[in-house]
């Protein structure tokens, strides 16, 4: 599995940079592109509650195609997939407080993971990298929520600190486990499907 992970992604370094230098090729823009509608479509009709009692925090699966972008063809990829996808969040309920939020989450996880990943291209390579991803998206959205939480919730602080063990860290661990676990499981058939 680990030669199959390094050499889907040599396929995709190559063709993302022939005949355009070190650009990216049509087929790389166009399935950037297609990830982009996919995860914001999961972010905009596939979310739900995934912790009893606390509707307000919703999960959807686009971290996971951001996570695929980002393995599959850099970081640079997984960065735009991770931003645009959720730009739409803008119109929705949640507004732009929910598109920042989710942006940095999704971000937090995707960047480190495919930055470890690019440096080491096998499964493991993956994996460590997921882990890297987790510590550092599970820092970040407490930190994010400690900040702008209270500013949408108008209410002080140390509200959002009493939700921290009982909703906003238990929340944050299923998602990331859920995202990382179904990546790895997807990644090598998705690859495969967009013709590597």
């Amino acid at each position: 599995m680990a030669t199959n992970l390094s050499s889907s992604a040599n396929r995709h370094d190559a063709h993302a940079t022939t005949e355009q230098g070190a650009g990216w090729s049509t087929k790389r823009i166009a399935i950037t592109a297609l990830l982009c509608a996919v995860a914001a479509i999961c972010t905009l009709f596939l979310e739900f509650p995934i912790l009893p009692g606390v509707t307000f925090l919703k999960y959807d699966p686009s971290a996971i195609i951001a996570l695929i972008a980002g393995f599959a063809f850099g970081p640079a990829t997984g960065v735009v997939v991770s931003v645009v996808s959720y730009l739409p969040h803008i119109a929705t309920q949640s507004g732009i407080y929910g598109m920042v939020m989710a942006i940095i989450a999704t971000l937090s996880l995707v960047l480190p993971a495919s930055l470890v990943y690019r440096r080491n291209t096998t499964f493991r390579g993956a994996l460590l990298g997921m882990g890297v991803g987790a510590v550092v998206c599970l820092a970040c959205c407490i930190a994010a929520n400690l900040v702008i939480t209270p500013i949408y919730m108008h209410a002080p602080t140390q509200v959002v600190i009493d939700m921290i063990v009982p909703a906003l860290l238990p929340f944050n661990v299923i998602k990331i486990v859920i995202n990382c676990v179904v990546c790895a499981l997807v990644y090598k058939p998705i690859t495969k499907a967009l013709g590597n």
